[in-house]
């Protein structure tokens, strides 16, 4: 594919290369070899758009790409692709997730087609929480696909030029494919053999669940490098500010393959300010999470805690001398990508 190239970016000039993808942000950063930051963005429970533009205002100048979550948890919010709707009007660059749980192919096919069309670039595949874990059990699932063969599906979308039925696209959606990996849910040893699996349905980034247990992180990557999976796609490790060492224990208990070491916890119960130290814990976290060979960038998911994520990434110095994009950056540009 062919797009137009787009000028400076925050000061910094990042081309759209031949053998890229998509046009957007994303995808450059991480091609040139920048360590990128990504970040979950809370869809509000509100058909009012500017609460949406106040929670994208917490992230300005400091995170590459806001994920914007489809029913995270099996919980209702706002959409995805109404809040990529939205933000990607302002500039941002928006990761586009799409749950397997909700909707099926026919479904899934048109929203992709459709968020592509308003500049989304980046698509996030996740098969979803099952409807016994949300706001509304008694919701039928659909789970038409799961995140492997969406993977596959969007991929074909793209680089086939057709729908899953064989139908002939008349203009591809230029994307960059996502999925979500964990490295901490058992069996451990088969998890980077399911990575490889997904990046080779399409996968060509991943956001990881938390990693609070670097070692047993750097683990995990000793096994994805010697399968050389490290080399065909981008991993960026999930990490989040915790709020208490109540709040770590209620995350072990009640989210799915998220391991927090008791040393953590109780490193947090020991502290006279807990929320203080569950972001330092944080910042601690990404300075070593960057150090691991074959890990591309940082997703951060400060649930309920989104206006920490600035100071986070200002203290962890992940970014270097590197500012992101930012409306107020996109503002001097004067002539700005409809992608981002």
């Amino acid at each position: 594919m062919q797009f137009d190239d787009e000028p400076l970016i925050s000061g910094e000039r990042l081309p759209i290369r031949p053998g890229h993808f998509s046009p957007g942000r994303l995808e450059r950063v991480l091609r040139e070899g920048r360590f990128a930051v990504t970040a979950e963005i809370a869809p509000p429970d509100s058909a009012n758009p500017g609460d949406v533009y106040k929670r994208a205002a917490l992230f300005d100048g400091c995170v590459d790409a806001l994920n914007a979550t489809d029913g995270s948890g099996a919980h209702c919010h706002m959409s995805s692709v109404g809040m990529c709707s939205l933000l990607t009007r302002r500039g941002y660059a928006m990761v586009m997730q799409v749950s397997c749980r909700d909707r099926n192919r026919i479904a899934i096919q048109g929203d992709v087609l459709g968020a592509s069309a308003m500049g989304v670039s980046n698509i996030l595949c996740l098969t979803g929480d099952g409807v016994q874990c949300g706001d509304h059990p008694e919701a039928k699932p659909v789970f038409d696909l799961d995140c492997m063969s969406t993977l596959r599906m969007i991929r074909g979308m793209r680089d086939d030029e057709r729908f899953l039925s064989g139908r002939k696209l008349t203009s591809p959606p230029p994307v960059f494919i996502g999925g979500a990996a964990n490295p901490f849910a058992p069996p451990h040893d088969y998890r980077p053999l399911r990575l490889a699996k997904k990046v080779d349905a399409g996968a060509q980034f991943v956001q990881t669940q938390y990693c609070y247990d670097v070692e047993m992180f750097k683990s995990y990557m000793q096994a994805v490098r010697d399968a050389g999976t490290d080399e065909r796609v981008f991993i960026l490790s999930g990490v989040g500010p915790l709020a208490s060492a109540r709040s770590a224990e209620w995350i072990c208990n009640n989210v799915a393959g998220v391991h927090i070491p008791t040393a953590v916890i109780d490193r947090l119960r020991r502290a006279k300010n807990q929320a203080e130290e569950g972001v330092k814990i944080c910042v601690e976290l990404m300075q070593q999470l960057k150090e691991i060979k074959g890990v591309h960038g940082i997703h951060i998911m400060a649930f309920r805690q989104e206006h920490r994520v600035a100071e986070i990434v200002e203290r962890s110095a992940v970014l270097g001398d590197r500012k992101p994009w930012s409306p107020h950056a996109q503002q001097t540009e004067s002539n700005q990508s409809t992608y981002a």
